[in-house]
């Protein structure tokens, strides 16, 4: 399995060094793909930059025919693309196919949001005066994707960069690139003109460096840590250029006295577990009222331990592998830790890593409070602490107790707690007695130090365009 860089049209990158991909559930080496730098990266630069007039100049109709091709595409190939995510990511085959319809999502979206750019007309300033408000767009994309969602955090950005008229380079993470390859090759057979889209692998410091000098490059949408989007920030100073970034998270999860507790559980493991709790929006931190937290706990660590860690190519796991070495010794370190400070396991605890593949058990732990280094950093991994609290006020404060604002959740059936609770959540996406809250139709995004931007809704198409006004004298 290797394959190459796609600049220009072309498939090219054959002669560069080269980087080896590995599926973390078996240790087995999947293929390479070429290492690019900065020529690569200037190389793809000049052909999104030259392809920029004639694709902003087709008409929204056009580009939402090209992009519901891609949809179909992905559609009728859903199968490969998850079995190529599922051994280059770790994650099972069903989390995989629900990943590609997601993703898929965004481009039947987007298509329909390409017709929809609308501008506006002003009252003047006097009778003989009309103001015209404008969207253009903002011009050539530079879309930096992580392993974790490895389809859906390209199509994401994809889908309303082409829509809007922009041209994009897509660098994915170089431990998942396959899914990115395959992407783009369901690009080129839907007919995208040549220089529109490209595929940069390879060295994430020279690429991104080029990015961020090149002032062709007008907007930069980055996914991945807080620590990268803050030096991005820094960087992207020198020439104003524009951002989106989705950085990490530590979502809360309150369960109240008064919450339907077969919702709560059922949707609380979506949360938790999906992908292996390898999610910005994952529930990190579970909070259950003092009143159902004995209950809660018992039947939610029942329901856990009846899943399992495993292959992610073999059906009967629940959950796959941890992505790699440090990913594994990061949640080892969270439950050691969270053990030693008086927490009690319920269910998992345990973990493997042998042979370079990396499964840990979906683990629960009773009895966790804020001293734990896993109530306060990201786990990214399948484990949730639970913590009781007594009221409304005290579950507010400790949910929003975090520089993260990106994703929180909350079960009750009482209305106006519901309110008051969603309300005051300083987070972007909420889940009210919904684990997986996240839809191409919805504006996502963070708070804090979670990022700015916003993908998908009529929002997510905003962040790629540019709104100017034409003020005219129509007067003698």
């Amino acid at each position: 399995m290797n394959k190459e860089l796609y600049i220009n049209g072309q498939w090219t990158g054959k002669a560069l060094e080269t980087i080896e991909v590995f599926n973390p559930g078996t240790g087995e080496k999947l293929g390479t793909v070429p290492k690019g730098g900065r020529l690569e990266s200037e190389k793809a630069v000049n052909a999104a930059s030259e392809a920029l007039e004639a694709w902003k100049a087709k008409t929204g109709q056009e580009r939402a025919g090209y992009l519901r091709e891609v949809f179909r595409l992905m559609q009728e190939n859903t199968e490969e693309i998850a079995e190529i995510m599922t051994k280059e990511n770790g994650k099972t085959l069903t989390d995989s196919r629900q990943e590609v319809t997601y993703a898929a999502s965004f481009l039947d979206w987007f298509a329909d949001e390409a017709k929809r750019v609308y501008g506006r007309n002003l009252p003047g300033k006097h009778e003989n005066h009309r103001i015209d408000v404008i969207k253009k767009p903002v011009g050539v994309v530079a879309a930096i994707t992580p392993w974790n969602f490895p389809a859906a955090m390209i199509t994401r950005k994809l889908a309303p960069a082409l829509a809007a008229g922009c041209t994009i380079i897509i660098k994915p993470a170089s431990a998942t690139p396959y899914t990115a390859i395959k992407i783009i090759e369901l690009c080129e057979q839907a007919g995208i003109p040549k220089g529109v889209v490209n595929l940069l692998t390879g060295s994430a410091s020279e690429i991104t460096k080029v990015f961020m000098e090149d002032s062709r490059v007008r907007k930069v949408s980055f996914t991945g840590s807080t620590e990268v989007g803050k030096k991005l920030i820094e960087q992207s100073a020198h020439q104003v250029k524009k951002l989106s970034l989705e950085l990490g998270g530590h979502g809360p999860l309150l369960v109240f006295n008064d919450a339907d507790l077969d919702t709560a559980v059922r949707e609380t493991l979506r949360a938790k577990f999906r992908n292996g709790g390898q999610s910005c929006i994952a529930a990190n931190r579970l909070y259950v009222q003092s009143g159902v937290y004995a209950e809660f706990t018992e039947r939610f660590s029942r329901e856990v331990k009846k899943m399992q860690a495993g292959n992610g190519m073999q059906e009967a796991s629940d959950i796959g592998a941890v992505i790699d070495q440090e990913g594994f010794d990061k949640v080892k370190r969270h439950v050691d830790d969270a053990v030693k400070k008086g927490g009690t396991v319920t269910a998992g605890g345990n973990g493997s890593d042998q042979n370079q593949s990396y499964f840990y058990e979906p683990t629960v732990i009773k009895d966790a409070h804020n001293e734990m280094i896993v109530m306060k950093e990201e786990t990214f991994g399948p484990v949730a602490p639970i913590q009781s609290f007594e009221t409304e006020e005290e579950a507010i404060r400790l949910a929003n107790d975090t520089p993260y604002g990106l994703a929180a959740y909350v079960f009750t059936d009482n209305v106006r707690t519901g309110t008051r609770v969603t309300e005051a959540l300083d987070f972007g996406v909420i889940g009210w007695n919904d684990g997986v809250p996240s839809a191409a139709q919805a504006p996502f995004g963070g708070m804090k130090e979670s990022g700015y931007g916003r993908e998908g809704g009529v929002e997510g198409i905003e962040d790629f365009l540019e709104t100017k006004y034409v003020a005219k004298n129509i007067g003698g």
